[in-house]
């Protein structure tokens, strides 16, 4: 049975989260370590930018500031998400290794169906949905990530649970996605360039429609390393592979700690158009 490797719970900053999901995917992707999986979580809290999302043009970066809020861009494509009260995870997996299909939209559902398979034994009443054809966010773009529908959306109640985005570099696959706990609209709509408050409101109640935290539906408040157990133990059974607990390499904490302090903290790269 094929092993992967499980970096566990722990919560940083923006800055370095995204630093060591670049730092794992690039020595994976040269062999020198196994798949894995890994879960974080976020303080301060942070606004992750999609890869080609501009950083001027959609966020209120003065009102970031005041409120505490990091801004860092991610490896992967998609729209902004406000990262708080959440268990974030991320794996990575090198493409020869075939555990993952070539597509990336067949791709997210093999991994969304572990992460369905590990809510379940929870009793938490999710499920796996395709995107519906003509289903979109409306006119005005929010820049936010859980107003917009995406590849077999993971919901409960009809509402997105689950986001998550996608990058193939160096021969990799890198995945990550946020499972919020709770979700603060008045904060989120606060944090974006939005042109009138009509519209404002308009996208604020799309948002409230489409999107949800999983504590709205739960009565047990679900710790991350609960949550952390049951999604490995379900990605574990999907792929017919054994997760073993590890930990980052000297080498990858060093090549994590230089990416943090070079480039994801940097403006030249959070400012990138």
């Amino acid at each position: 049975m094929a092993e992967w490797r499980l970096l566990s719970y722990q919560v940083d900053n923006g800055f370095n989260n995204m630093a060591v999901d670049e730092a794992v995917l690039r020595f994976h992707s040269q062999g020198k370590t196994p798949p894995t999986l890994r879960f974080y979580g976020w303080k301060p809290p942070a606004l992750s930018l999609g890869y080609f999302q501009s950083l001027e043009e959609k966020v209120d970066r003065d009102n970031c500031q005041a409120r505490g809020i990091d801004v860092v861009r991610r490896l992967t494509g998609g729209r902004a998400i406000l990262h708080d009260h959440e268990l974030t995870y991320s794996l990575s997996v090198r493409e020869d290794l075939n555990l993952l299909d070539s597509s990336i939209v067949k791709s997210y559902r093999e991994i969304s169906q572990g992460l369905v398979k590990g809510l379940k034994k929870l009793d938490i009443p999710v499920r796996l949905t395709p995107r519906q054809r003509g289903q979109k966010a409306p006119r005005g773009d929010s820049a936010a990530c859980f107003d917009t529908p995406s590849w077999y959306e993971i919901v409960i109640d009809g509402k997105k649970l689950i986001g998550s985005a996608q990058t193939r570099k160096w021969d990799a696959i890198l995945q990550h996605g946020s499972l919020p706990l709770t979700l603060d609209s008045e904060l989120i709509f606060n944090l974006f360039k939005i042109d009138s408050d009509r519209r404002k409101a308009r996208l604020k109640r799309f948002f409230l429609k489409h999107s949800t935290g999983l504590y709205q539906h739960t009565e047990k408040k679900y710790s991350p390393e609960t949550l952390e157990k049951y999604l490995v133990q379900g990605l574990s059974e999907h792929f017919s592979v054994k997760i073993k607990p590890g930990n980052l390499t000297e080498d990858e904490q060093q090549l994590a700690d230089e990416l943090s302090q070079n480039k994801y903290s940097q403006e030249s790269w959070n400012a990138r158009k």
